[in-house]
């Protein structure tokens, strides 16, 4: 049976962006994740262990937006990277979505994102 463990509406202020003034003044950050895993164990015995810990998967993407990055697209490949080298066995398919607010365009945009599902 398949499984989904979500993070939804993440926020972070980080210091990503392909242009050296976007790493130094930095901007907001939403990310969305999402992993395909099977819970049953934990579902009948209400036990942690058999599942993948959400407060793990908060950590890795923290940690990872606490790094600058130039592209959105290498950011969240890292983090997905990061949750299948943790969860090898037990993590099936992630899908994350990052979003970058007000990105420098040169004219109105709410949000620029990228997503990743592997």
């Amino acid at each position: 049976m398949k499984h989904t463990i979500a993070l939804e509406g993440l926020e972070f202020f980080a210091y990503h962006g392909f242009f050296e003034e976007e790493q130094k003044i930095g901007n907001k950050y939403g990310v969305d994740l999402f992993v395909d895993t099977n819970f049953d164990d934990a579902a009948q015995t209400d036990n942690l262990e058999g599942t993948i810990n959400y407060m793990d998967l908060y950590e890795i993407v923290k940690e990872e937006m606490s790094v600058s990055s130039k592209l959105l697209e290498h950011l969240g490949q890292k983090i997905v990277d990061k949750i299948y080298q943790k969860w090898p066995k037990t993590a099936f398919q992630v899908t994350i979505k990052i979003k970058k607010y007000n990105p420098p365009i040169g004219g109105i945009c709410y949000a620029s994102s990228i997503s990743i599902t592997q």
